[in-house]
């Protein structure tokens, strides 16, 4: 376990009860008591040096008095100029009123409350800053208007120690509410304080106030935190926030790269917001390790940075991500929460990386986020086993957001880093188990979406409409196999003529819709790209009308064909799927009396039909009228050749029985067909290794 961090000249832990201030050069934090400041004090100082620093940089610098301002603005002009405004002062606070930022309506979603929903969100992945103008439809519940800071502290009680921002000096002080209370009510201030962390789902006033009903949809602490879990259930979802006239937080990313809400219930709020680009992330990483970082004003150093103003009565939601800061330019009191979600997983982990590498405390850092994490990843898991189950998809986000989460517990449990992680996580999980399935299922859903991607393939328009005719007449012919001879050597026949440019084209549209062709994995059928979209499940549109979508989900259902070669072979009474050479025949209308079965099926388009007409056409030029009568012959399982009635054992099998298998030399056998129209037959369909397209003469001799 980590050490914990020491303050102070006494090198003792940080304690709530005791008040503390910053040394503006070695950025260490002191006790007042050990240092001999007192906290009413603390305001006075406009730079503060601790006892170590004061021997190189002299002694802590005072506040000017008014009165003395303009003698010490006459006599050190000059040097005053040349000194950098401090982040939260009262001259950074005039400055940033008086700059122009682009406008956030750039950028800005502005749907109602009611049209606020999971839906609304998944579709544009909650990529950008929400603002809603009025809370109705929101769902949520909250005080009247008319609430005051002084009802605040009604509700939660005036002992309660909170933090407190002194924006002046950027720094965390601790108080009691009711101080904090009387100073806000107080007209006269010294200083300009506000409260930015009062987490009061333990009180009273938590039963006045409740989140929007799209932030209890999908945080994970609402909705996967399980009740018997012997680890603290993190309380992040309902903050108080108080703020008096020129308060000022600088720029962050909220814990554990959370979402957050915010409703303006009295004054104003001026939001500075910047894209988390790969980029921004970076420079704003940079920035936060500077030393001179409250000399920098963050919004200047990346590309853009929007201005959003978030008047009285209105909710804004930042995704996950985004860095901004926040200006009170007047007397403020608002709620809102922070929230982990699934639709942006990756980014969440991306924040969370980024607080570690810059060390921040444990006070800044979103409450056992490791812990909820591996509830997530398990609920994931069996969301996905769920899905599949039921022929149902998960959405994309939800696939890529479990690839992050599963990268990171494979990065938590490494040997050299489960030292570190291993606290935080569920004794009830069994990590690498975890990993392995989670792992499983994310492939098979990858495996799923490339099948429906596969199954989309069309076929080329006929050769007098297609941009490879030229480049087809240019090629040289292709070999035609002497029948008989199945090596190799096989030498090219010359004068193919039309025949050979049919086998090219055919050649050439069958390997374009072939996936991942790359001729090294023959299979040996009509179709050999068809077994594997097979197996694969596709996804169509949901065709129940009841049905239920779930977050995280898709409107598609997957249809799953998990029958065998054998069992298409048996349904189909031949090889060839979509796509198979069967197809190209049927489209063609040249397949008679085939099995009803068959002809149901969805016709071709037109342009199919219009291609592979064409291509049959060229197949049967007037010169070989035998060809013609070979091709109706050898497909029409009812008539022997001339027309009679067949009484031989070869023809086609039904449905339900599968056809026995002639060796292809058998076609050429039969004394009333004759060589030539075989070889014919064949050229059509061959492929450069012959043996590839040898069964589909094979198959079609059976008919």
């Amino acid at each position: 376990m980590a050490s914990v961090p020491v303050y102070c000249l006494c090198r003792l832990p940080y304690d709530v009860t005791r008040f503390m201030i910053e040394c503006d050069v070695c950025q260490d934090w002191f006790h007042g008591s050990c240092v001999g400041v007192e906290e009413e004090k603390a305001a006075e100082i406009d730079q503060y040096h601790c006892p170590n620093c004061q021997v190189t940089h002299g002694p802590s610098i005072m506040r000017k008095r008014r009165g003395a301002q303009k003698q010490a603005d006459a006599a050190g002009g000059a040097r005053q100029a040349s000194r950098p405004i401090k982040t939260g002062s009262s001259q950074f606070v005039r400055e940033l009123r008086g700059r122009t930022f682009p406008s956030a309506d750039e950028v800005l979603l502005k749907p109602s409350g009611a049209q606020l929903t999971v839906d609304f969100l998944e579709e544009r992945s909650f990529s950008v800053p929400v603002l809603v103008l009025r809370k109705d439809g929101l769902g949520m519940s909250l005080p009247p208007p008319s609430f005051t800071v002084s009802d605040v502290e009604h509700y939660i009680g005036g002992d309660k120690v909170i933090d407190v921002i002194d924006v002046c000096h950027q720094a965390d002080v601790k108080m009691h509410l009711g101080e904090f209370i009387e100073y806000y009510n107080s007209p006269n201030r010294d200083r300009v304080l506000s409260v930015v962390s009062l987490e009061f789902s333990e009180t009273r006033l938590s039963n006045l106030v409740e989140t929007p009903k799209i932030v209890r949809k999908l945080s994970w602490v609402e909705n996967l935190w399980p009740e018997e879990s012997v680890f603290e259930r993190p309380s992040v979802q309902k903050y108080c926030l108080m703020g008096v006239k020129d308060s000022y937080t600088d720029f962050h990313i909220d814990f554990g790269g959370t979402s957050v809400w915010y409703h303006v219930l009295r004054g104003e709020k001026i939001f500075y917001l910047i894209r988390p680009s790969p980029a921004n992330l970076a420079l704003f990483e940079r920035w936060s390790s500077s030393s001179n970082k409250n000399e920098l004003f963050f919004g200047d150093q990346v590309d853009m940075c929007y201005k959003c103003a978030v008047k009285q009565g209105n909710t804004l939601f930042i995704p996950t991500g985004w860095i901004h800061a926040v200006l009170t330019p007047v007397d403020c009191l608002a709620f809102g929460g922070n929230f982990l979600h699934s639709l942006n997983i990756d980014m969440q982990l991306r924040a969370y990386e980024i607080e570690k590498r810059l060390n921040t405390t444990g006070l800044f850092k979103f409450p056992n986020f490791e812990t909820v994490c591996w509830y997530v990843g398990k609920h994931l898991l069996d969301t996905f086993r769920g899905l599949r189950e039921n022929r149902r998809h998960p959405a994309t986000y939800l696939v890529q957001g479990a690839k992050a989460l599963s990268n990171a517990f494979r990065s938590w449990t490494r040997k050299e880093a489960l030292a570190e992680h291993e606290d935080e996580i569920p004794e009830t999980i069994n990590t690498q188990q975890l990993v392995k399935d989670l792992t499983k299922e994310i492939r098979l859903v990858e495996g799923r979406e490339r099948g429906s991607q596969v199954g989309s393939a069309s076929i080329c328009p006929p050769l007098a409409l297609c941009g490879h005719r030229d480049k087809l007449l240019s090629k040289k012919p292709v070999g035609v196999r002497s029948k008989g001879k199945k090596d190799k050597e096989s030498r090219i026949k010359a004068g193919s003529g039309e025949l050979d440019l049919l086998e090219i084209h055919t050649k050439h549209t069958l390997k374009k819709l072939q996936p991942g062709n790359k001729g090294k994995n023959k299979v040996a059928t009509s179709a050999p790209y068809s077994n594997h979209v097979q197996k694969l499940p596709r996804a169509k549109p949901c065709s129940d009308p009841n049905r239920i979508r779930e977050p995280g989900e898709v409107d598609f259902d997957i249809e799953e064909d998990y029958t065998t070669d054998e069992d298409s072979l048996t349904v189909s009474g031949m090889k060839g799927g979509a796509g198979g050479i069967l197809d190209l025949l049927k489209a063609s209308k040249q397949v008679a009396g085939l099995d009803s079965g068959l002809s149901e099926e969805a016709p071709a388009s037109p342009s199919t039909r219009d291609a592979i007409q064409g291509m049959l056409s060229m197949a049967n030029p007037p010169s070989s009228p035998s060809s013609s009568s070979s091709l109706s012959v050898s497909i029409s399982p009812g008539k022997e050749k001339g027309g009679r009635s067949s009484e031989k054992k070869n023809t086609i099998q039904r449905p339900g029985k599968r056809p026995i298998k002639r060796p292809a030399r058998h076609l050429g056998e039969d004394e009333d067909e004759s060589p030539d129209e075989q070889e014919t037959l064949g050229t059509c369909f061959k492929d450069s290794d012959y043996g590839e397209y040898n069964n589909v003469l094979t198959d079609m001799s059976l008919l």
